[in-house]
């Protein structure tokens, strides 16, 4: 799909400053003009038409044009006379050629998330407000072409002209960080996390970074829960909670800051294993402290299921996902079961899956803990580890070593 964006001219951009200070303002870490080209591409654009006009640096557009973000995106200007009006017919009919049959119109000012892109429904009339990104077909900007009646509603996203607006696209940003299969947990987690994360956005921080940090803050957590006794056991759920938090932000950062990765998304899952055999360990050392061999042999029972759910989860991955989209499996997952829903088993897992989740897990350790239910929690986790590993084998067999549920996966459609 080919977005197309025009940039005013220079006396309308020094009405909110300086042209190069107004397109580069720094929104959550992002030039404001890569931000807007880096998120139509994440929303599905593969070339961008640039309309550049005459009396605005040229060089301004050859460094966002060169960025690293838009990298494999086919980015293109028109240098215009002074500036492109899209309310002239005259002026759409000088870049027909170069328009495809169906294009996004794109406001060079607007930030907004892919999701927002994305949905947005092909129209075949003129848009009544050019302000705002709008999906259309290359007759809607004809000469004879009807303008729309009534607006469909308003798309979401910040005009940003400001310090101020870039404030509040930040919040927006943040606010929408998430991902759209987030749960309950995690939708607290990350309200938890917005003011650290527009902090964040404006420093050298990676999201690899942050899962590292998440990493060091458990092991932290781990020793206290060694220590044995309910102050340190308290302590320990705090700071396996603050981890939790840490492993949202690094989605959040990467996401906001289009710093997602292939590479990201094994590194977080890893972290994410030996986070949980640290926790875990530190919580059968303490506990075996006080109630003796009980606790250690559901502790080896749980760090046998741990071990055993992390090779059979990993085939699966491998399986179910590409080499460059590991961060699909979740979701290819939930379709396969969701397609499998007669079968008990799917039927099931899909129900309590999310309570293997770490932004899950860390609130009812911190209830567990605090209710004084520790080896009650240990039980539950033991069970829980093997089960995992279980049902994980059962489904990789299942869905990944039956021709018809292969043709099936090959079927779906892909989401948004």
């Amino acid at each position: 799909m080919q977005a197309v964006l025009a940039i005013p001219g220079s006396a309308t951009l020094r009405n909110y400053g300086e042209p190069r200070d107004v397109l580069m303002r720094q929104v959550a870490g992002v030039p404001l003009l890569v931000r807007v080209l880096a998120t139509a591409a994440r929303a599905g654009v593969d070339s961008i038409l640039v309309i550049w006009p005459k009396d605005v640096d040229l060089a301004i557009f050859e460094s966002c044009a060169d960025s690293y973000l838009l990298k494999g995106i086919d980015v293109n200007k028109r240098v215009w006379t002074s500036a492109f009006d899209p309310w002239s017919a005259d002026h759409w009919a000088a870049i027909a050629r170069r328009l495809e049959g169906q294009f996004l119109w794109l406001p060079w000012n607007w930030a907004t998330h892919k999701r927002a892109l994305a949905g947005l429904s092909p129209s075949s009339f003129r848009p009544v407000n050019w302000e705002s990104p709008v999906s259309l077909e290359i007759r809607a900007v004809l000469p004879d072409a009807r303008s729309r009646v009534s607006s469909d509603r308003e798309p979401e996203g910040v005009a940003v002209t400001s310090p101020a607006t870039a404030s509040v696209a930040e919040r927006y940003l943040v606010a929408n960080s998430g991902k759209p299969t987030d749960g309950i947990y995690s939708n607290f987690n990350r309200l938890l996390c917005r003011p650290a994360v527009r902090l964040l956005s404006h420093t050298r921080a990676t999201p690899n970074a942050l899962t590292l940090a998440g990493l060091l803050v458990a092991i932290v957590g781990a020793l206290f829960y060694a220590r044995g006794s309910y102050a340190n056991y308290l302590t320990g759920a705090l700071m396996f909670f603050v981890s939790g938090l840490f492993d949202e932000m690094d989605g959040m950062i990467a996401r906001l800051k289009f710093r997602e990765s292939a590479f990201g998304t094994w590194f977080e899952g890893f972290v994410d294993n030996v986070t949980y055999l640290a926790v875990f360990t530190g919580i059968i050392v303490g506990l075996h402290r006080q109630d003796g061999s009980r606790a250690l042999k559901y502790g080896i029972a749980l760090i046998i299921g741990c071990a055993l759910s992390v090779v059979v989860i990993a085939l699966q991955r491998k399986l179910a996902t590409s080499p460059d989209r590991p961060h699909e499996y979740a979701r290819t997952m939930n379709q396969l079961m969701e397609a499998d829903s007669s079968n008990l088993a799917s039927k099931i897992v899909r129900q309590i899956h999310i309570f293997v989740k770490k932004g899950v897990v860390v609130h009812y350790l911190l209830i567990f803990t605090l209710l004084g239910g520790l080896p009650v929690f240990l039980w539950l986790a033991a069970l829980g580890s093997n089960l995992t590993w279980i049902f994980a084998l059962y489904f990789t067999r299942r869905f990944f070593h039956r021709a018809p549920v292969e043709a099936a996966v090959t079927e779906m459609p892909k989401a948004a």
